[in-house]
């Protein structure tokens, strides 16, 4: 009797993987480098790889239908005269008109008025209606100072001065002529259908001692009345978020990599930054050192999808989380119901490798009239809006269960870590352990 083994099958590299291989054939066909929007596809430690240590003997749990536990957060108390007072330390991320649809941009603002927190304009420029249908809006000054006057700034609640997006740290903005329709062009001055690429760095000043003295002309220019924002990409979370207090920042936004954008090289959203998880500690280490944590907010975006993410950010250290993508999403963007349309562009529903293009079928991130019009902003608003309680409901249920009757009063000590690389970066203890990768002991 004989015996035949069966033939081993092929196997793939792992360095090689098809993806790898199919940019590479890509790129050897195009000779241009990929361009898409989203945030980073990549697996990396994130909050799902935190645990909360709910009550039980050691502490006392709250009743969740007796005891109240507040949301409330006020922003920009260090020296705006008028701070933020927000309902849920939830806010919208920074998104152009432009990038998204009018519709989009005034759904935004319509949820996030009715949930009682703040929206936020993105590069561009404010808009008439965007501005109406948003009690608080925060103003974006970038480097390209796209639609920029002093009459926007007085309009606005806040100003956030972006020095860099968590999905490309140290790269300027992306607009694809497409995108840049004849509104897009005069609120921007630019020509209408040629591809925009704005500078990534500020053109008036060139370090944190420039930007000192930016501030102090945006505060004149505001009559001292509206917060100042610093938003940074995640890279060097402790000395940035040092230098934006050194110069005078109300509130410093940390953006980590896993933040999306409308439009952006591959590569960058890839391999440049750090994750959201690694740049929270850092950054609360620097106030704390300056003895400013609490005195200056910190909002922590990028990744951020339901309350168990909002409640780790805060147990962190953070004062409020900022949403995109999720917003996007709960607006009703990549939903299923248009799988047979992002199959027509070369996608499909998830992948938001389409953002970049204009012909998003929901509407959202689109100029194209006709598929903006598929958008209704007052219901998409109503859907944000049930997403923002939704999440707010959950952080509020996790700060119960730990005892606590304020979602800031949650704390390190609540959370354990599943990873050594998120116990590192978390700066808690190993699960069943209490060794804190880098600081403790086995």
């Amino acid at each position: 009797m004989s015996y035949h083994n069966p033939p081993t099958p092929p196997r793939k590299s792992a360095t090689f993987d098809d993806a790898s291989m199919a940019e590479i054939r890509r790129a050897a066909a195009t000779g241009i480098y990929d361009i898409r929007g989203g945030g980073t596809k990549r697996q990396v430690p994130h909050f799902d790889d935190l645990l909360f240590l709910g009550a039980s003997m050691s502490r006392y749990p709250l009743e969740g239908y007796r005891e109240r536990c507040d949301t409330s957060v006020t922003l920009g108390t260090r020296f705006a005269r008028k701070p933020i007072e927000l309902k849920i330390p939830v806010t919208i991320a920074g998104m152009s008109f432009g990038a998204l649809s009018g519709p989009a941009k005034e759904a935004l603002g319509r949820g996030a008025t009715i949930a009682g927190t703040s929206t936020t304009t993105g590069d561009g420029g404010m808009t008439d209606e965007e501005r109406g249908h948003s009690e608080l809006l925060v103003y974006q000054y970038l480097p390209s100072r796209y639609g920029m006057n002093p009459s926007d700034l007085r309009r606005a609640d806040a100003i956030e001065i972006v020095v860099g997006q968590g999905a490309k740290p140290g790269g300027g903005g992306m607009l694809l002529g497409q995108k840049i329709s004849d509104r897009v062009a005069e609120m921007r001055t630019l020509p209408k259908g040629i591809d925009q690429r704005s500078a990534c760095r500020h053109p008036d000043w060139t370090g944190p001692d420039d930007l000192e003295i930016k501030i102090l002309e945006l505060r004149e220019i505001t009559d001292w009345e509206k917060p100042i924002y610093i938003k940074v990409g995640g890279s060097r979370p402790y000395y940035d978020t040092a230098l934006a207090v050194k110069a005078g920042a109300d509130v410093v936004v940390i953006d980590g990599m896993q933040g999306g954008t409308a439009a952006s090289q591959d590569v960058f959203i890839e391999h440049v930054g750090l994750p959201t998880l690694a740049c929270i500690r850092p950054a609360v280490k620097a106030l704390q050192d300056l003895g400013m944590h609490r005195k200056v907010q910190l909002i922590v975006s990028g990744g951020i999808r339901n309350g168990a993410d909002v409640a780790k950010a805060l147990a962190l250290g953070a004062d409020a989380v900022s949403v995109g993508t999720a917003a996007l999403v709960a607006l009703g963007d990549n939903d299923p119901r248009w799988e047979a349309e992002y199959n027509a562009l070369g996608t499909t529903a998830g992948a938001y490798d389409d953002w970049h293009e204009g012909k998003d079928p929901a509407g959202i991130t689109t100029q194209d009239p006709a598929l903006a019009s598929r958008l209704d902003p007052v219901a998409a608003g109503r859907r944000l809006a049930n997403y923002l309680k939704v999440i707010t409901l959950e952080a509020q249920t996790i700060a119960r269960a730990c005892g606590h009757n304020h979602l800031h009063n949650l704390e390190p000590e609540d959370l354990v870590a599943l990873t050594i690389e998120a116990a590192a970066m978390a700066e808690v203890p190993l699960a069943g352990t209490t060794w804190i990768p880098g600081r403790t002991g086995l």
